[in-house]
C-alpha cells in the first residue's frame, strides 16, 4: 500500500510502498476511499518542514530549548544522534479520512468488515490503509458519501468551538475566518437557531457564508462594526469564534472590540494570543480556547485504549462529536458540496500541496485525495534492498520495535557492522517501519513480528516494543529459535518472567539478553579492574536524578510501561550487581509520599549482595534538571571510585586521584549491542548472563513489594 509523508529536515513529500498496518487490540484497519487536506495545519506543516534548519529554529523555539537542555544533560554527541534521528525521519500527513473497515482487533465490538467509518488522528492519515483505535471512527450514516465523511474530523474541530461558545437559539454570533473550519462553523450555528456573522478579508469567502446561511459576512471590519451595531442595540456579538489560520494578534484585538458587555471569545484556530487587556478587562470577557475534537483529544487512556468518558458525565467527546457531524450531514444541515474545490490522486500530492501554500492563484476550501476502492497492494513485507551475497558468515538481524530510543542508541551501531546483516524491521505505523529500513539499510519493512520470526536467515532478534509486548515477544523469539536482545524491562509481571524462565530452560542453545547497556561502558570497565583484586566487600551509593515525568505518560501506566521502578531501576540493580560480581539477595525500598503528583518514583532501595556487599539507590524525580542524572561511589578496601554521569571517573587511592575523562558520555550501548552479535556469531554465551537478568528483574519486583509492605525482601 502506498502512504503520503514528508522528510523533516528537507520538506521533500514522499508516497511509499509500505507494509499493511498491523490491527492491534482496540483497532480498526480501514481501506481508504478520501482523506481531507487541511489547509492550515497541513500548510503550516509542509513550510516548517521546507525551511532551513535556522528557520525550523526560529519556528519552534520551544524545541531549540529542549535541544540545550539534552545538551547540557546528555552532551553534544547523544544530542546529535537524537536530532539528527528526528530531522531525518518522515512525518506522516492528514488526519481527516474515510474508509471501509477491511479488519477488527481483538476486543473490537462495534465495527465489522464492510461496515463504512469516518476516521480521525494522526493514524487517519493520507494513505491508502489506516489502522485507527475505536474512539477515533465512527459509523457513516447510509445516505452520506465516503467524500463527505471524509471531512468529519474537521467538523468535530468546527462543532467543539460552538460548544465551548456555548451559545444559545437567538444569539447574535460572529465567526472570523471563513476558510474551511470556518464555513462549516457558520452552518452548524445557522442549524442551532443563531444569527450569525462573518468576517474574512477574502470576498469569495464572504459570499459563500452568506450561501451557507450567514446573515451577513463582511471582508471590511468597519462594516461587520457597523452592522452590528444595528442588528443588536449597540451592544455587539454575544460570542466570537476564531475560526481563522494567522501569527496576528489582530483577530484576538478585533473580537475584545465588537464583542457585548460580558460576552464569549472562542479561539479555535491558530491566531496570536497576545491579549489586550482593556477590552477583555472593561467588558469582561470570558475568553475560551477549544481543544481539538473535543473532551478526550491527547487523553492516551481515551484516544489509544478505547476507554470511554461516562456519558452522563462527559456528553459531547471526541467521538461523539464527529457522531453529531456526520448526523447533521445526513440530516442535510451542513452542506459539503459547496465546500469541495479540488480532488487529487495520491501521486498529485505535489500539486495539491502547491494548491494549498498559495504556489497557485487559484482558490480552494476542501481538498481532498482520492483512492482507488478497487483492492490495492497488501503486501506485508516491503523489498527495500536486494539480499546481499556472501555474508553467510553475519549475523543476520531481526528489529521489532524501533522508535527513537532503538533509531538513536542502538540501530545505529550494528548499521554498518562488519558482521551484521540488517534483515527486517517491524513497528506499528508502516511509515515508520518503512523509513527506518530505509535509513538503516534493511532488507525488508514487514508488517508484524511475525515475518520476521519466520525468517530463518534471522539469527537474532531485537526488540524495542513499549514494555508491556517485551514478555510475549521474548517467549515468541525463543520458541522461534532466536538469539534474543530485548531493551529492559525484560517483562512486566512476574508470572510473564516464569514463562520466560520454562521457555529459555526447555531450549537447547537458548540465548537472551536483556538491554542493561551501563555494563558495557567504558567507564565501568575502568571502574571494575580498578577493584579486581578486592578481597573486601563493596559500599556502594547511586544518585539518579531521574526527572519528572508526568503520571500520564505511557512509561507510567503499570499496564503498558510498568511504571519507572519496573522499566528504569532495574538499570541501576543491575550495575550494583555487576560491579559486586554478586546477586541480589535481598532489598528494602521506601518511598516518599506522591502527593497526587509522582507514582513512586521518588525512592531509596538498600540492596543487599550475596558476598556481603551493600548498595544504595536514591532515585529521584523531584530534582533539578540541571543537575547530571547518575551519579555513583564506591568504596572497597582503602580505594574509592567516582562516576560521574558516564562522562567522567575518578579512582582514589593512596592519597592519589586518577581523573577520566570522555569526550561526550558513553553509557555502553555500542559495546553492548556488538557484543550481543560478536556472541551470536561465535556461538558463545549471552555477555549478560540470563540468571543475572532475571535476579534484576526479581529485584525490581521486589522493590515495589518494600513499599507496600514496609518490610525487607529476600529474593
Amino acid at each position: 500500500m502506498q502512504q503520503l509523508s514528508q522528510n523533516l529536515r528537507t520538506g521533500k513529500l514522499n508516497i511509499d510502498q509500505v507494509p499493511e498496518p498491523a490491527v492491534t487490540a482496540g483497532q480498526v484497519r480501514v481501506r481508504l476511499s478520501y482523506s481531507l487536506i487541511s489547509a492550515g495545519t497541513e500548510r503550516t506543516k509542509i513550510e516548517t518542514g521546507k525551511k532551513s534548519l535556522v528557520g525550523k529554529a526560529l519556528a519552534r523555539p520551544d524545541q531549540v530549548r529542549q535541544v540545550l537542555r539534552s545538551v547540557q544533560q546528555a552532551g553534544l554527541q547523544s544530542t546529535f544522534q537524537k536530532v539528527k534521528t528526528r530531522l531525518d525521519a518522515r512525518s506522516p500527513l492528514g488526519y481527516s479520512s474515510a474508509g471501509v473497515v477491511v479488519a477488527v482487533g481483538e476486543s473490537v465490538v462495534d465495527f465489522k468488515a464492510g461496515d463504512r467509518v469516518a476516521c480521525a488522528g494522526t493514524t487517519a492519515a493520507h494513505a491508502e490503509m489506516v489502522a485507527v483505535p475505536v474512539n477515533l471512527c465512527a459509523h457513516v450514516p447510509e445516505n452520506v458519501g465516503l467524500q463527505s465523511a471524509a471531512f468529519t474530523t474537521v467538523g468535530a474541530i468546527a462543532l467543539q468551538g460552538i460548544r465551548q461558545a456555548d451559545t444559545r437559539l437567538g444569539e447574535m454570533v460572529v465567526v472570523m475566518g471563513l476558510g474551511l473550519v470556518g464555513a462549516l462553523t457558520v452552518q452548524m450555528l445557522k442549524a442551532a437557531g443563531c444569527i450569525v456573522f462573518g468576517f474574512d478579508p477574502n470576498p469569495q469567502r464572504c459570499m459563500l457564508a452568506e450561501e451557507l446561511g450567514a446573515h451577513a459576512a463582511f471582508n471590511n471590519e468597519s462594516l461587520l462594526w457597523e452592522r452590528l451595531l444595528l442588528e443588536t442595540g449597540n451592544q455587539g456579538a454575544d460570542a466570537v469564534l476564531l475560526t481563522a489560520g494567522t501569527n496576528s494578534n489582530r483577530p484576538i484585538e478585533m473580537a475584545g472590540e465588537i464583542c457585548r458587555d460580558k460576552g464569549r471569545v472562542v479561539v479555535v484556530g491558530a491566531v496570536g494570543l497576545t491579549v489586550p487587556r482593556a477590552p477583555y478587562y472593561e467588558k469582561e470577557l470570558d475568553l475560551r480556547l477549544s481543544r481539538s475534537y473535543g473532551p478526550g483529544r491527547y487523553d492516551p487512556n481515551y484516544e489509544e485504549k478505547g476507554l470511554d468518558y461516562p456519558y452522563g458525565y462527559v456528553r459531547w467527546t471526541e467521538n461523539r462529536n464527529m457522531q453529531a457531524f456526520l448526523r447533521m450531514v445526513s440530516e442535510k444541515q451542513v452542506d459539503l458540496e459547496k465546500l469541495i474545490t479540488h480532488r487529487f490522486k495520491l501521486f498529485e500530492a505535489e500539486e495539491a500541496y502547491g494548491l494549498i501554500s498559495g504556489k497557485k492563484d487559484e482558490p480552494f476550501l476542501g481538498v481532498l485525495f482520492e483512492y482507488k476502492t478497487d483492492e490495492i497492494d497488501r503486501d506485508r513485507v516491503v523489498r527495500i534492498r536486494s539480499a546481499r551475497s556472501g555474508l553467510e558468515s553475519s549475523v543476520g538481524i531481526g528489529v521489532v520495535g524501533a522508535g527513537n530510543f532503538a533509531q538513536s542508541m542502538l540501530l545505529p551501531h550494528l548499521k554498518g557492522a562488519a558482521n551484521v546483516d540488517l534483515l527486517g524491521v517491524a513497528t506499528l505505523s508502516p511509515l515508520q517501519t518503512r523509513d527506518v529500513a530505509e535509513r538503516f539499510g534493511f532488507e525488508y519493512a514487514a508488517s508484524t513480528e511475525v515475518e520476521i520470526l519466520e525468517d530463518e536467515h534471522v539469527n537474532g532478534v531485537v526488540i524495542a516494543t513499549r514494555h508491556d509486548s517485551h514478555g510475549s515477544l521474548v517467549l515468541s523469539a525463543l520458541n522461534a529459535g532466536k538469539a534474543v536482545h530485548v531493551e529492559k524491562p525484560l517483562c512486566l509481571t512476574r508470572d510473564e518472567l516464569e514463562q520466560i524462565i520454562k521457555a529459555y530452560q526447555e531450549k537447547d542453545h537458548a540465548f537472551l539478553m536483556v538491554g542493561f547497556n551501563r555494563r558495557f561502558s567504558p567507564l565501568v570497565e575502568q571502574m571494575t579492574g580498578f577493584f579486581a583484586n578486592r578481597t573486601e566487600p563493596l559500599a556502594m551509593t547511586y544518585r539518579i536524578n531521574a526527572g519528572y515525568i508526568p503520571t500520564e505518560h505511557w512509561t507510567q501506566d503499570l499496564q503498558q510501561g510498568g511504571g519507572r521502578i519496573v522499566g528504569e531501576v532495574c538499570h541501576f540493580l543491575d550495575l550494583l550487581q555487576y560491579l559486586a560480581r554478586a546477586s541480589i539477595k535481598g532489598v528494602c525500598a521506601r518511598a516518599l509520599p506522591n502527593q497526587g503528583k509522582y507514582m513512586n518514583d521518588n525512592l531509596a532501595v538498600l540492596v543487599d549482595l550475596e558476598d556481603g556487599s551493600v548498595g544504595n539507590i536514591l532515585y529521584t524525580a523531584n530534582g533539578d534538571k540541571s543537575l547530571p542524572k547518575e551519579y555513583l561511589e564506591v568504596f572497597s578496601g582503602g580505594k574509592v571510585a567516582i562516576l560521574n554521569d558516564f562522562r567522567s571517573l575518578s579512582l582514589i587511592s593512596g592519597g592519589k586521584t586518577k581523573s577520566i575523562k570522555n569526550m561526550g558520555q558513553d553509557k555502553g550501548h555500542k559495546n553492548e549491542m556488538l557484543a550481543w552479535v560478536n556472541a551470536i556469531q561465535k556461538e558463545q554465551p549471552e555477555p549478560i548472563p540470563f540468571a543475572d537478568s532475571v535476579a534484576a528483574t526479581r529485584a525490581a519486583f521486589a522493590v515495589i513489594d518494600s513499599i507496600s509492605s514496609g518490610n525487607f525482601i529476600t529474593l
